[in-house]
């Protein structure tokens, strides 16, 4: 795929559309507290640069951090982007740790703080059911009845604001046009969706830049979806700058998807031909090979490890001293 191509698209579409501070103002305007949110003066609000998320949780969350003035005070405003098809309950567990590393990294670049920053975590579900996870971090703690005052005093507690697209009506997303169309379209993935008319709102789509354009494009095409399909969507589309962009990314989805069959065949054919060269030798120099030692040699895929088979199939003493080798 092209040099955009990444491991989690979802990934992509939320962090790129999401780094848009008008986008941003206005989904957290919408998903905020009345109270907080009249407090922040989004005019101060920035992106952060990192990711706080733990690497075995890299292929199914994404997040932003923001900074903002709220009552003439440095806050943090923490989205986590939740891909999963559904809930985590420890997610509140997960949004601590995050949380804890996001105050290190304040106490790093400001040693002379005297308190940290709070921390307003949001967390936009993908799911495609109604989420079950609590929400406040206590809830997570087993406490015995009895000692649940004394207890308190000494248990982490916070709650994090929940954003369900699942509960949210696709005519009900509000903020810029990149916010509701990027909103839908994650929304539309989950339920198999992101041909419909929802998605492919032209009058939404004609607000957005060109490159925001290509990036929903993007991602509709990479989910599992009716090319052909697509391409009907495409050509009912009138505005021609839109149609010719969808046109030509579809195009160069094609001959990506034939480039990269072709190299898969060429390395399966590699692959194939280095395991035959292994089995000839041991052939060659032994005759017989166990039928065990055939297949163990046929499920290697690997075309490194192959190469150091064929040479140690032309070195070895025997065929117990090339076993060892596998």
């Amino acid at each position: 795929m092209s040099d955009d191509s990444i491991h989690n698209p979802h990934d992509k579409l939320a962090k790129a559309t999401f780094s848009d501070i008008p986008t941003a103002v206005a989904f957290l305007q919408e998903h905020l507290e009345p109270g907080l949110s009249n407090s922040v003066d989004w005019a101060t609000l920035r992106v952060e640069s990192g990711t706080f998320i733990a690497e075995e949780f890299a292929a199914s969350e994404s997040d932003l951090l923001y900074t903002a003035t709220i009552n003439q005070s440095k806050a943090f405003l923490y989205i986590l982007f939740e891909h999963q098809s559904t809930d985590d309950r420890w997610i509140a567990l997960r949004l601590l740790a995050y949380m804890v590393r996001i105050w290190e990294k304040a106490l790093r670049a400001d040693s002379s703080l005297k308190k940290l920053p709070p921390i307003v975590p949001i967390v936009l579900a993908q799911s495609d059911k109604l989420w079950q996870a609590p929400v406040r971090f206590s809830d997570l703690i087993e406490v015995p009845s009895n000692l649940a005052n004394d207890l308190a005093a000494h248990t982490p507690d916070f709650s994090y604001r929940l954003v369900e697209l699942y509960r949210i009506p696709f005519d009900k997303i509000l903020g810029t046009p990149m916010g509701i169309l990027t909103l839908r379209a994650l929304k539309a993935e989950r339920i198999g969706a992101l041909l419909d008319d929802t998605v492919w709102d032209e009058p939404l789509l004609t607000q957005l830049p060109p490159f925001a354009i290509e990036m929903l494009l993007r991602y509709i095409l990479r989910a599992d979806i009716d090319k052909d399909q697509f391409l009907r969507k495409v050509k009912n589309i009138t505005n021609p700058s839109i149609q010719s962009s969808a046109m030509t990314l579809e195009q160069q989805f094609r001959q990506e998807g034939r480039q990269e069959g072709r190299q898969e065949g060429r390395r399966e054919e590699q692959i194939h031909s280095k395991q035959q060269s292994v089995m000839e030798v041991l052939e060659t120099r032994f005759e017989q090979v166990p039928e065990g030692l055939i297949e163990a040699i046929e499920n290697i895929n690997d075309l490194p490890k192959l190469t150091q088979l064929l040479a140690s199939a032309a070195r070895c003493t025997d065929l117990e001293a090339f076993a060892a080798s596998l």
